[in-house]
């Protein structure tokens, strides 16, 4: 007998709608691979009625004085944590994340994220008014830019979605959201929550494909776009953006080195390497997931970091023992898989390089030792739970094959030498450089990258002027 799917919809204008011809998609579980709800394909009609209702509503939202925005964005917080249990639910049917680690890393951060912006939202920086001509007075409005079309992925599809609208509102833009179409769950329930709290209009959530945000980021109304996702997603937002000149902020896909120097403590590396490579199945831009271990620990630190990988657990998201969960999609299944199905004869699968089980989409924890600087899963982004080991032979050598690749998102360097850390810190042309840590981010500091990694910052300061524009006004002393 089949189980009714729950029937998720878009939310425009205050209120829950379907596709306006009434197409659907389902929605799976990949912790099961089974459908548990159907969510609108949008099209072109929907898109235009978010844009229509996000327009309407952007003078009032941008008039507010920044108290008032806070205040909005304050209950937004409060109501989260009433909720979290509901989030948490939506989230890992989302995604099939261990219950737990969701609870305990993720609801807390996107609560402070937006506490944060709501604190930024009466924080507008800007030059003093001053006389840089004579009987002339020069000062510069921070002004918010209008309605931003935003995308989020799916290996966060909450978290992302607070770095997008909480500092979007917070500036006094207004919103349509799309959440990826096999993650759109959370974000439906975030409407409901949000909705109840800022006037209709000023956040819209439009569920679909990859040919609904094509429509998103090419309709003329939105004044910027921003997309979390692979590079081709976003070269091709920046090429549509660039037929009407929006701005465009993107975070796009990274390839982090982890950089162990010799004089490292190789069993607190290996534990903090592993953590950071493998939480989220390794889909995250940030994981710790190609390693260069200084050639004479080479051996040590694989020989360690192989049993650690053996002893981590995937499964379940009722099982308090693991620390992640399947990959999202069957698609992310195949491309983890084909990466180790290709391994030139020279590479060696330390621990690993399978599926787990024969439900979901669960791949098991895996090391690969033995590999070139110019193998593929060197230079392309994995994006799942494998963790890449490289011997190199000195300071020099590591910096060019930590910068040999063409993201520049994420690094971390291990070492107890101060200033080898503080040289690497700023050699690595990575847009963030932990030191004997890794993935660790606040609200208070930069987010993003270089290269093709993309440009703009999410979280601090950074972030929330990236969704403001700047105006010179000047005035005469004379009248």
């Amino acid at each position: 007998m089949s189980t009714e799917l729950r029937r998720l919809r878009n939310y425009i204008d205050g209120e829950f709608r379907d596709a306006a011809d009434g197409r659907t998609t389902e929605v799976v579980n990949p912790a099961t691979g089974e459908a548990y709800a159907t969510a609108p394909l949008s099209g072109q009609a929907d898109v235009d009625a978010a844009m229509a209702a996000a327009a309407a509503a952007f003078p009032a939202w941008r008039d507010l004085v920044p108290a008032e925005r806070q205040k909005a964005l304050l209950k937004i917080a409060d109501a989260f944590e009433e909720r979290a249990e509901e989030l948490i639910a939506a989230e890992v049917e989302n995604t099939g994340k261990p219950i737990g680690l969701t609870r305990s890393e993720e609801i807390p951060p996107m609560v402070d994220q937006i506490r944060f912006f709501a604190g930024a939202a009466r924080m507008l920086e800007g030059r003093g008014a001053g006389e840089y001509m004579e009987g002339l007075t020069s000062f510069v409005r921070r002004e918010p830019i209008g309605v931003c079309a935003q995308v989020a992925p799916w290996n966060y599809p909450m978290m992302m979605a607070v770095w997008k609208f909480a500092p979007a509102l917070a500036a006094g833009n207004t919103v349509v959201l799309k959440p990826s179409d096999t993650t759109p769950a959370s974000t439906a329930l975030m409407a409901d929550i949000i909705g109840s709290i800022v006037p209709k209009g000023v956040f819209n959530v439009v569920c679909g494909d990859r040919d609904t945000g094509r429509l998103m980021v090419e309709h003329e109304t939105p004044a910027m776009a921003s997309i979390t996702g692979s590079v081709r997603a976003g070269m091709s937002v920046a090429e549509s953006a660039s037929k009407d000149l929006k701005r465009v902020h993107l975070e796009l896909g990274g390839k982090a080195p982890v950089v162990v120097f010799e004089d490292t403590d190789i069993p607190k590396a290996v534990e903090g390497i592993s953590e950071a490579g493998y939480f989220n199945a390794g889909q995250d831009c940030t994981a710790a997931t190609r390693v260069l271990v200084h050639e004479s620990v080479h051996d040590e630190f694989v020989s360690a970091l192989a049993k650690a990988a053996s002893e981590i657990k995937t499964g379940q998201p009722d099982d308090e023992d693991v620390l992640y969960g399947p990959l999202n999609n069957p698609n992310q299944l195949k491309q983890v898989s084909g990466f180790i199905e290709r391994l030139p004869a020279h590479a060696k699968v330390e621990a690993g390089g399978h599926r787990v089980g024969d439900k979901g989409y669960f791949y098991a924890p895996t090391v690969v030792s033995g590999l070139k600087q110019d193998d593929e899963i060197i230079q392309q982004e994995v994006f799942g739970p494998v963790i890449t080991v490289q011997a190199f032979r000195d300071e020099d050598q590591a910096v060019e094959w930590a910068n040999g690749v063409e993201y520049a998102l994420a690094s971390s360097v291990w070492t107890k030498d101060h200033g080898r850390a503080m040289r690497m810190s700023k050699r690595l042309d990575f847009g963030c450089v932990w030191i004997n840590t890794h993935i660790p981010l606040v609200a208070e500091m930069p987010h993003g990258g270089f290269k093709k990694s993309g440009y703009g910052k999410d979280l601090s300061g950074y972030g929330f002027d990236d969704y403001t524009r700047i105006k010179h006004v000047m005035t005469s002393l004379d009248m």
